[in-house]
């Protein structure tokens, strides 16, 4: 087997090139077997093994700087790097992130998971490396769905000016998680089928530079004076019309005519973009019939390509996607945005049966949240579905566009909490700190699948901006019988045991906890009061002020969520200025970031889980007494 030689960076060049194909082959099984087992970003990653073979070839490493953006198609590079048996913990805790990571290996140049940084990050390395007087290549590789990104045109337009190599490669494969949609998807079609004038290109950059003595000026001339020919032959040009030097499209499944091109980018003297086509899920039929579906996929059964855990009971994405069905029905003003996730966030119902009000913006969080704004002042009722870790990205646009205009847009919150595998660039663990610093914004979580229905039909019918946040996974079905309706800043009492002296103030998913947290209590006959909070803003100080009333003595917040800025820390405020007896204690994620694991482990690992929350209770109660 030729990817038995493959044990360290570099062992590559010790492989000939007639064993490439073999190789690329090889991989794709291992990659196939490996993920089948473990789950993870399969689709992305078997489009890109000859692009990586390719980029591999033509590099050294650590010294050479290859820099993913997102970063869930870099399986082939950790298999060149010398991580191939890592793989059988990839994404498990403690094992192989399913993401470049500068702690796991020097050969990862930058840590990702979000997408349209790689062009910023590669320029911050070309000025490092020109400052430093140092000798090496970096290059950037972007996925034409990530090229929908507003950050990626910012830094296209700085990379402009360099007069140094900067190698920019495009991984066009007409996905992103889902298929592309825009203008740029657009003009990347038309690319792909330009060709003649790639061809024809190259081929007089040859016969000119032959000329002696005189051929090189001729080619530079040519470079600066044809701007006209080009655009007869591909209308726009956008990348050279920016200032960048265009090379492609190549087919990204053809190592000898990339590697061919790579070399070629290695020569130009400024910022250079090397356009790859390549086909997601390539060499696995079940992927390339199904991209979306083997994006991100747990294990499965290689032969039929079915999970080979059966879906079980509903998910809160699958509540949201019924509502969001039954809601366009009833309320004709309701819009529906996402940002390239329309089947991740469980729109892609909705979109079916109202495509005229559903609005996929590609991968744009900042513009969908203000598109949002938009549409609201203009008489509709915008929600706008995005996991918690990429809403992040729109914090500016929140705070300006929407909420300091008070404006009535829903944001559907999914995958808030911890999502597990995917690690400290997915988990979404910040979005209760960062929605409830802003004036006007209303945010709420609900303990249950029947509560996040309620939830939504309340925030549609709410006024000013809402957030609904929601966990990833299966939906409580606990509780069925508290069914308050959902009042502005009211929580919801379950249970109140008279004489007991702590409370558990519960939001969201942790609800779920607190039943349990409270059941340990019962059997060790520990009286507690067990409260929904439903609102993480605004504060329900009045059941604040009850508890203190009753005699609490110690009120017990949990969230899931980072302590600083969350929901706890609102309650300790409120408790220590009006009600110092209290004791709070916070039940939240410390300062840290989170690395991939599953879920249930690393609640155990953060003190999230029942039986660690009971043994924390009952040290305070010793410490009481």
């Amino acid at each position: 087997m030729v990817l038995e030689k493959i044990n360290a960076p570099n062992d590559i060049h010790r492989i000939p090139l007639g064993e490439f194909p073999r190789l690329a082959e090889e991989i794709r099984e291992f990659l196939i077997d490996h993920v089948s087992k473990t789950g993870g970003h399969l689709a992305s990653n078997l489009g890109a093994v000859e692009l990586t073979i390719a980029l591999h070839n033509i590099l050294e490493f650590p010294e050479d700087k290859l820099i993913w953006d997102v970063g869930h198609q870099a399986y082939t590079h950790k298999i060149l790097t010398g991580r191939k048996e890592g793989f059988k913990t990839l994404r498990k805790e403690g094992g192989l992130s399913g993401f470049p990571k500068r702690e796991e290996s020097f050969c990862d140049a930058f840590d990702t998971g979000h997408s349209s940084t790689s062009i910023s990050a590669g320029l911050g390395y070309v000025r490092a490396r020109d400052l430093r007087k140092e000798n090496h290549y970096v290059i950037s590789v972007i996925g034409d769905g990530a090229l929908t990104g507003g950050m990626a045109y910012e830094a296209l337009n700085n990379a402009a000016e360099l007069d140094t190599n900067f190698i920019i490669v495009l991984n066009d494969n007409n996905m992103s998680i889902s298929p592309n949609v825009g203008g740029m998807s657009s003009y990347l079609s038309a690319l792909r089928t330009a060709e003649a004038y790639t061809g024809m290109k190259m081929n007089v950059t040859k016969t000119l530079k032959k000329i002696p003595k005189v051929g090189t000026a001729l080619v530079d001339t040519v470079r600066k004076t044809k701007s006209s020919i080009k655009q007869m032959i591909i209308p726009g040009m956008l990348f050279e019309n920016m200032g960048l030097t265009y090379l492609g499209p190549v087919d990204g499944h053809d190592m000898p005519k990339m590697m061919k091109l790579l070399n070629e980018a290695k020569r130009v003297e400024g910022p250079v973009l090397v356009h790859v086509l390549t086909k997601k899920g390539k060499g696995y039929e079940m992927a390339v019939r199904h991209p979306s579906r083997f994006h991100g996929t747990g294990p499965f059964d290689v032969s039929t390509g079915l999970p080979l855990k059966k879906q079980g009971k509903a998910s809160y994405t699958d509540i949201f996607s019924t509502v969001m069905r039954k809601m366009g029905d009833r309320e004709k003003q309701v819009v529906a945005i996402t940002a390239a996730m329309p089947t991740g966030t469980g729109l892609k119902r909705f979109a079916n049966m109202f495509p005229d009000r559903f609005f996929d913006v590609g991968i744009a969080e900042e513009h969908a949240v203000t598109f949002a704004a938009g549409l609201a002042l203009g008489g509709m009722i915008p929600v706008v579905a995005i996991y918690s870790t990429f809403l992040q990205r729109a914090v500016d646009q929140i705070l300006h566009d929407v909420c300091t205009q008070n404006l009535h847009v829903v944001f559907a919150v999914d995958r808030a909490g911890l999502v597990g595998a995917d690690g400290e660039t997915h988990q979404g663990c910040f979005d209760l700190s960062y929605l409830t610093m802003i004036p006007n914004m209303t945010v709420m979580a609900p303990k249950n699948k029947w509560e996040l229905s309620d939830m939504m039909k309340f925030a549609v019918h709410h006024s000013g901006p809402v957030a609904v946040r929601y966990p990833r996974g299966t939906a409580y079905d606990g509780l069925e019988e508290y069914r308050d309706p959902v009042a502005y800043g009211k929580s919801e009492w379950l249970t109140d045991k008279k004489g007991s002296e702590i409370a558990l103030f519960a939001l969201g998913s942790m609800v779920e906890t607190a039943v349990e947290v409270q059941k340990n209590l019962d059997s060790q006959e520990i009286p507690s009061t067990l409260i929904n909070a439903r609102f993480a803003k605004p504060l329900d100080t009045k059941t604040l002020d009850t508890l203190a009333e009753k005699g609490c003595r110690l009120l017990v917040t949990m969230e899931e969520n980072v302590r600083s800025g969350g929901f706890g820390e609102l309650v300790l405020d409120y408790m220590s200025a009006h009600h110092p007896q209290v004791q709070v204690k916070i039940i939240a994620i410390e300062d840290t970031f989170v690395s991939h694991g599953d879920v249930d482990s690393l609640k155990k690992k953060l003190g999230l889980d029942a039986q660690s929350i009971t043994e924390i209770i009952k040290n305070c109660r010793k410490k009481e007494e």
